[in-house]
């Protein structure tokens, strides 16, 4: 066997973490960077429109759907951290991003909690605030997970099954 293919955090623990090659954790993540990105595109909306509070109210409940798909992601993230060994370079890379998508979702999580007690039929400054800070935090989580994933390749197949695509 291969280097490469013993490599303990290529494999999933369990099958809830998803099949080899194809984690689940992924794919959920497009949910709550989708919500946040069109919750902060609503807000910016919500500041020019005629109708702020039709778009303030769509703002807040896209960062309650991406606040939900952000703990979901969370959980299957968990499963594939514990595949990493500990005291590696891609363990230091997936706690740095763990952090950083926790700061995420607290900043996220306040914004929804002013934007509820505020009201929601408008976009505070303190709020937008917050959500332009959470998405340039996500970035630099999501460049962290990118890492992970091509630059160590956590999760990901290993090379004879990958070139098996291109025969």
């Amino acid at each position: 066997m291969s280097t490469e293919t013993s490599l303990p955090a290529k494999r999933p623990r369990t099958i809830l973490a998803g099949p080899y090659g194809h984690p689940f954790h992924p794919i959920l993540v497009t949910v709550p960077i989708g919500a946040w990105v069109a919750s902060l595109v609503f807000d910016l909306i919500s500041k020019g429109s005629d109708r702020p509070e039709t778009f303030a109210e769509g703002a807040f409940w896209l960062l309650v759907i991406g606040i939900v798909g952000a703990v979901a992601a969370a959980v299957f993230g968990v499963m594939d951290l514990m595949t990493i060994p500990s005291r590696t370079r891609a363990a230091s890379t997936a706690l740095t991003h763990m952090a950083l998508n926790t700061i995420v979702l607290v900043l996220f999580a306040i914004s929804a909690l002013i934007r509820e007690n505020e009201g929601r039929d408008s976009v505070s400054n303190l709020a937008l605030g917050l959500s332009i800070a959470g998405l340039l935090v996500l970035g630099a989580s999501g460049w962290l997970g990118g890492k992970l994933s091509y630059s160590f390749g956590v999760r990901v197949a290993d090379e004879r099954k990958q070139a098996a695509g291109y025969e």
